[in-house]
């Protein structure tokens, strides 16, 4: 257990909470799922606020996992707090789920910060580390990202690059790449960083983005084939709503904000009578946020319910 994971500050947990609280009685028995337990902060707070109902979250970061599993303890939250240790893609075909409906299901998207710190790692070039990237890191079945860098062809490494870092100088990146590679295998966080900062011309390498950001993004995304996951799962979690549910998504880059916006509208246009998109356009974290944690200042939250027929999406207000 990771002592830093305790410590992650979890991205517009608040918002996340007045819209469920928007719709729903803090008293009501209620089944509420995280897909992305990380450092636990969206399902402790919901467990927190929500006594009488049940949360289940999964993670499938063995690290996460076991840490998931001791915070969930201390807390006493044993007879109402699940953790499955498994990619959110499987969580509507597990046994103990299949047949649930949820009130709410939040999905907060990217990498946590306890990802980001870790040394070992290799989600980030601050630290000299093996490249591997991998979010499940008992998972041999899948490639590190020092497998693609020294495996994959020039043209398949630029268009990875490119399409999920959104990268302009991937075929210069790809061509160091393979250049260097030539002479020995590309093993650490530290000989990528310098490939991408070479890469770059010289009046453009000390921005305030730094050159191997996009790269490095690109091949976390594809080694743990994170937008194909995001994309092929959000009109799964959609179903799993009970009638007024909500399904809320938080995300930190343009290309799964892209795809959460375009899922919404496809599941919209399905169905409009029961249906609402409730963010129109996606909901920011207060600048307060963003000055206790910069992190959070590339945040996005869209919220979609599904409604009755007769269109009722939120709880009766009191008279006053």
């Amino acid at each position: 257990m990771s002592e830093d994971y305790s410590k992650h500050y979890s991205v517009m947990n608040r918002d996340v909470l007045d819209h469920i609280s928007n719709i729903f009685s803090k008293e009501d028995k209620l089944n509420f799922a995280d897909m992305t337990f990380g450092a636990g902060g969206h399902t402790l707070k919901l467990a927190s606020e929500f006594k009488n109902s049940n949360v289940y979250a999964v993670d499938q970061d063995p690290e996460a996992f076991a840490n998931g599993q001791h915070l969930i303890k201390i807390n006493c939250f044993e007879d109402r707090v699940t953790l499955f240790h498994t990619n959110f893609e499987n969580f509507p075909d597990l046994d103990e789920i299949k047949e649930k409906k949820f009130n709410a299901i939040v999905m907060d998207l990217g990498v946590s910060s306890h990802h980001f710190d870790d040394q070992k790692r290799g989600f980030s070039f601050r630290f000299e580390a093996d490249l591997d990237m991998r979010m499940n890191i008992k998972d041999d079945s899948t490639d590190k990202a020092s497998d693609i860098l020294n495996k994959y062809s020039e043209e398949d490494i630029a268009n990875i690059i490119f399409e999920y870092g959104e990268e302009r100088y991937s075929r210069r990146i790809a061509k160091r790449i393979i250049e260097k590679r030539s002479v020995s295998s590309i093993k650490t966080t530290k000989e990528l960083e310098e490939i991408c900062f070479l890469s770059y011309p010289s009046h453009e390498r000390h921005k305030r983005i730094h050159p191997a950001t996009k790269t490095f993004q690109a091949l976390r995304i594809y080694v743990n084939r994170e937008l194909e996951v995001l994309e092929n799962t959000i009109e799964k979690l959609f179903q799993m709503l009970d009638e007024n549910g909500l399904l809320l998504i938080i995300s930190f880059h343009s290309l799964e904000d892209r795809i959460v916006k375009h899922k919404f509208k496809e599941i919209f246009q399905i169905d409009r009578n029961t249906v609402k998109i409730l963010t129109k356009k996606p909901q920011l974290p207060s600048d307060e946020e963003v000055s206790e944690n910069p992190r959070s200042r590339s945040a996005k939250l869209r919220v979609i319910q599904k409604v009755n027929q007769e269109g009722y999406f939120g709880k009766k207000k009191k008279k006053r």
